[in-house]
């Protein structure tokens, strides 16, 4: 699945180098009509993350969100910022159709244990962005990206899988924004220790091929954000080479 995704600050559209706040590019785009230009090609899931959210979750962009939300037939997935189950329970009211939890699976993975089963692994994907050490350990950041969370995916999977996790999502962050490529040899690992789990690709496509390295990595989904904003190719390209047509 060819995941479109928009990244906003404020209200803009923007995307980062590397998660880093002070590597901003901003993009002269309304997210509402980027969202359902993305929709009109085909895409059958969009990605939006609030970034402002995430660094202060005081800040959540709620209201934008489920404006976005009833514009849209197409499920919209939302991280950023989420904190509590009240902020849990507004975006699901808005209209989101899946949130994505990151910071607090690391914080406190009993009460985001407590959500799965409570909301339906369906409702539930968990943002496993890592920082890759010299030793090959796989460091869940937390934060925005802003520090380290001082557990490893693997650890992180193997205490969700048995409350049954079903979408995660894991960003290289080396990857991230830098239109590199994919970190296809992650992917390929993951999809082959945990089957089970649909694994979402974020971070560095920047070509079709790209997309082709990480469809045959095994991921379930593939999240696209800086090359469909830079006119790389288009939504409807990156389907096409998802289902090899």
């Amino acid at each position: 699945m060819i995941i479109p995704a928009i990244d906003l600050i404020e209200g803009q559209v923007v995307r980062l180098f590397q998660g880093d706040y002070q590597q901003e590019t901003r993009f002269n785009l309304q997210p509402k009509a980027q969202l359902l230009a993305y929709q009109a090609q085909g895409a059958s899931l969009l990605h939006l993350v609030d970034l402002t959210g995430a660094k202060d979750p005081e800040r959540c962009q709620s209201s934008l969100i489920a404006s976005l939300a009833a514009a849209l037939d197409t499920p919209l997935q939302v991280g950023g910022g989420v904190r509590s189950q009240r902020q849990l329970d507004e975006l699901f009211k808005a209209g989101v159709s899946r949130v994505v939890i990151g910071s607090l699976a690391v914080r406190e993975p009993k009460l985001v244990g407590a959500w799965l089963e409570q909301y339906g692994p369906d409702a539930i994907c968990l943002a496993l962005d890592v920082n890759i050490n010299a030793a090959g350990e796989k460091i869940v950041a937390v934060h925005g990206w802003q520090s380290g969370g001082g557990k490893t995916l693997e650890s992180l999977v193997a205490q969700f899988a048995p409350l049954g996790l079903k979408h995660a999502l894991v960003t290289d962050i080396s990857r991230d924004g830098t239109m590199t490529g994919a970190n296809t040899a992650l992917y390929r690992e993951l999809a082959q220790t945990f089957p089970d789990i649909a694994w979402q690709a974020s971070g560095g496509i920047a070509s079709l091929d790209d997309v082709a390295a990480v469809r045959d990595s095994g991921a379930s989904g593939l999240i696209i954000g800086k090359a469909l904003l830079t006119g790389e190719f288009s939504v409807e390209e990156a389907i096409a080479c998802w289902q090899n047509v």
